[in-house]
């Protein structure tokens, strides 16, 4: 697998929003394997970094729309926790077609930068003890490495404890 090669990589709509929020950020794209059990965990080994420091994005139905969730790859998004950041009594996780619709991302390849519809968006809070963090950069085999402050500045994330390590 090639080694990411920041500074290269396509434009998306997560890059352009990034670039006209003025929010300094590198890109890293990489060979992605489409039969890889996890795109995440994929990315962190293409990068060459821990997993903790990858974020994936996910949607979740709130009854009344969509939101986001980010969360590290090598953990699972705690539904009751994301529900009571979003102030919702539940919350389950959304149909792919819809997410997809909602975002003009493909699954895989969702960006919490620069959707087509701005979402509620929940960052969960391991995220700030880091310098950098990654996130996909609207496609598959590419990952965007931003500081939290930032990511949750452009995204308009509100900060809660909605990730659940992995045993």
């Amino acid at each position: 697998m090639a080694r990411q090669r920041p500074g290269d990589g396509p434009a998306t709509p997560a890059t352009a929003a990034l670039d006209r929020a003025g929010i300094a950020y590198t890109r890293h794209p990489y060979d992605h394997d489409p039969s890889s059990p996890s795109y995440g965990l994929e990315a962190a080994a293409a990068l060459g970094v821990d997993p903790a420091h990858v974020f994936k994005t996910l949607l979740v139905d709130t009854g009344r729309g969509l939101a986001v969730g980010v969360v590290p790859v090598d953990g699972q998004l705690d539904l009751k926790a994301l529900a009571s950041a979003l102030g919702s009594k539940t919350v389950t996780m959304a149909d792919p077609a819809a997410a997809e619709r909602s975002t003009g991302y493909v699954v895989g390849g969702i960006s919490p930068v620069g959707q087509k519809r701005a979402l509620p968006t929940v960052l969960d809070d391991t995220a700030y003890a880091l310098e950098v963090v990654y996130v996909s950069g609207g496609r598959r085999g590419f990952d965007l490495g931003l500081s939290p402050a930032d990511l949750a500045a452009v995204t308009r994330a509100v900060r809660a404890p909605i990730g659940r390590r992995v045993s």
